[in-house]
């Protein structure tokens, strides 16, 4: 195939926030997206009104075509994805694709990473790798085969995880990183450039198993760096969460105290004021943002003022 970067007709494929930086680099840099294939329109939020994805917005606003199939080995958008003709495809927080629909185009399907794959392959790569106290972390991009996140890696690139730093943070400086990546993917690919390789995979490798509610409750038997970790790496979303009086306390901010104490993993300690804290194996985690179940979200110092917790310091 001799065709230049710009005339490289392109499917992009995308559902959230995270996706829309690649696609709008795509745009910027003059691709021929020829579609946009995202999740369909749902109905959310407390008066549950019907919502677009933020790559459909997005899309919309540039003009560009919208399919949003409900089912993917569906005959007629089989049909509409094969009319459109495309070289390649690229994937960016999506589903999981059928082979009838990765195998499609004669350049393959592009699939951006939020890790150094082999490691951290899954659904949650960036919480994950906070939750485990990485200081390292990546982009990746591969060519999408039977198996999720076991393709050939075209290119990779580095970042930095700072020691407090949430998994929000690090997914808009990602999405940003991750996206040129993808540009520049797809520029060597139209020359001829990129060689692929293969993962190789071992025990050792990490992984990124999607997150459920009770992988977000706080297990206060363990260390504060683990805690603290875990805390950050499911901020701002889903939330960290443990029991205030045995209603759910989502925790979304903390600080680390390394202190010797013969109270029992677990116990809360409050002035009623200013701060509460929770004992660990080897000291306390203060919470310092927190929601309570029905509640807004809030600063303990201001939670304090109005839920009256006797002082037991």
């Amino acid at each position: 195939m001799s065709k230049s970067f710009t005339e490289l007709r392109i499917v992009f494929m995308g559902t959230p926030d995270f996706a829309v930086a690649s696609l709008k680099a795509l745009v910027e840099a003059g691709c021929t997206i020829v579609g946009v294939i995202t999740a369909p329109d749902k109905a959310a939020g407390r008066g549950m009104k019907i919502q677009q994805s933020a790559v459909k917005q997005y899309a919309v606003s540039q003009q560009l075509l919208v399919l949003q199939p409900e089912k993917l080995k569906d005959p007629a958008f089989l049909n509409q994805l094969k009319n459109l003709e495309a070289d390649l495809q690229v994937v960016v927080a999506f589903r999981m694709l059928p082979e009838v629909v990765w195998n499609m185009p004669p350049l393959g399907t592009i699939n951006v990473h939020g890790s150094l794959l082999p490691d951290y392959r899954g659904a949650a790569p960036i919480n994950r790798a906070v939750m485990n106290g990485e200081s390292i972390t990546g982009v990746t991009t591969f060519k999408l085969q039977q198996q999720i996140d076991t393709g050939n890696i075209l290119m990779q690139e580095t970042m930095p995880i700072a020691p407090d730093e949430t998994a929000s943070a690090v997914h808009d400086r990602m999405k940003a990183l991750g996206a040129d990546l993808l540009v520049r993917t797809i520029q060597s690919l139209a020359t001829n450039s990129l060689v692929e390789k293969p993962q190789s995979f071992s025990p050792t490798d990490k992984h990124a198993p999607k997150i459920f509610t009770k992988d977000c409750e706080i297990n206060w038997q363990q260390s504060c760096a683990t805690i603290y970790n875990h805390i950050r790496g499911l901020a701002e979303f889903p939330g960290a969460f443990t029991f205030l009086a045995e209603t759910l306390l989502k925790v979304f901010g903390a600080k680390k105290e390394i202190i010797t104490d013969v109270k029992e993993p677990g116990t809360m300690i409050t002035d009623g004021k200013t701060f509460i804290k929770f004992k660990t194996t080897d000291g306390y985690i203060h919470v310092t943002d927190i929601q309570l179940a029905g509640k807004k979200r809030m600063k303990v110092e201001e939670f304090l003022r109005g839920y009256q917790l006797v002082p037991n310091n």
